[in-house]
């Protein structure tokens, strides 16, 4: 089960997960858009993935398509990349910081989610419209299936 919090700054999400999966192949459906573009949304989601080019400075591009039958354009540029322990981007429009680590515990896999805002009124109004919270205890569900 994910566990999800706002922390003391009031400017960032953070969400654990323990997913039954060793961390390579957790890597693996994190870093290639074969993989990511089955799980990566809250439910009822689904995305196109346009670039992904996993490597500081590179860009992810991508459309959720919501069940609304709205699409949604993102774009985050990598920050950090560093093999089987952490991936960073920095998305573009809303601007966040969203990092993940990963950490080996042998045939299963702790993850760690932190989304840093700008300002706690950000972070406030993406949760809201955007239902940020749930939609990111969501996608990590889905990432387990």
């Amino acid at each position: 089960m994910a566990t999800i919090k706002s922390s003391v700054s009031k400017r960032e999400l953070i969400i654990t997960r323990l997913i039954n999966a060793p961390v390579k192949l957790v890597w693996e459906a994190w870093t290639n858009p074969e993989h990511i573009k089955y799980w990566w949304g809250p439910n009822g989601f689904r995305s196109t993935i346009f670039k992904m080019d996993v490597k500081p400075g590179g860009v992810w591009e991508f459309i959720m398509h919501g069940p609304d039958g709205k699409d949604y354009k993102n774009k985050s540029i990598y920050k950090e990349v560093v093999k089987y322990k952490k991936l960073s981007t920095d998305h573009l429009a809303p601007n966040f910081r969203f990092t993940v680590n990963f950490t080996d515990q042998g045939k299963k896999t702790l993850i760690s989610i932190r989304m840093l805002f700008e300002s706690a009124a950000q972070k406030d109004k993406i949760v809201k419209e955007f239902g940020a919270e749930g939609g990111l205890k969501q996608n990590v569900d889905k990432l387990e299936m």
